[in-house]
């Protein structure tokens, strides 16, 4: 990963992040300025070749989440979190990424079921970002 596109990663994480924990909710704005900044950055980087991996990220980011949306299992926010951090990271990382963003979202989840009984749920953002995150100093991406 180029360092722009490291730097884009770890301020697309933190401030959504922020936004989910504070609202439960990922504005829309957001998710399209980290996957315009992803696709822009991977193209700039990589030219035709970055620009594939990007949009090859970015749908298989889409399509990992967009089942358990289409469920009512998550927001839309999520999925559409999961296609901007994939045109960041290409195909490979976004996989990884994934894998580990449902690991920390599980025990997120176990936890918070055993710290809040009948809670509605968790804010998953965060759970993505780590997910990114791990997979990202991995050098999986």
């Amino acid at each position: 990963m180029t360092p722009l596109v490291s730097w884009a990663a770890l301020v697309l994480g933190v401030w959504t992040m922020a936004e989910d924990l504070a609202r439960r909710r990922v504005s829309n704005g957001l998710v399209l300025a980290g996957l315009c900044v992803g696709v822009a950055l991977r193209t700039a980087a990589g030219g035709w070749r970055g620009l594939g991996m990007s949009a090859a990220g970015a749908a298989l980011g889409f399509a990992l989440l967009l089942p358990f949306q289409l469920m009512g299992a998550m927001g839309a926010g999520d999925v559409k979190l999961l296609a901007a951090f994939g045109a960041l990271l290409g195909p490979g990382g976004i996989l990884l990424a994934a894998v580990l963003a449902a690991i920390f979202g599980g025990i997120w989840a176990a936890a918070s079921s055993l710290w809040k009984p009948g809670a509605a749920g968790i804010p998953f953002a965060p759970a993505i970002v780590l997910g990114v995150w791990a997979s990202w100093f991995g050098g999986g991406s």
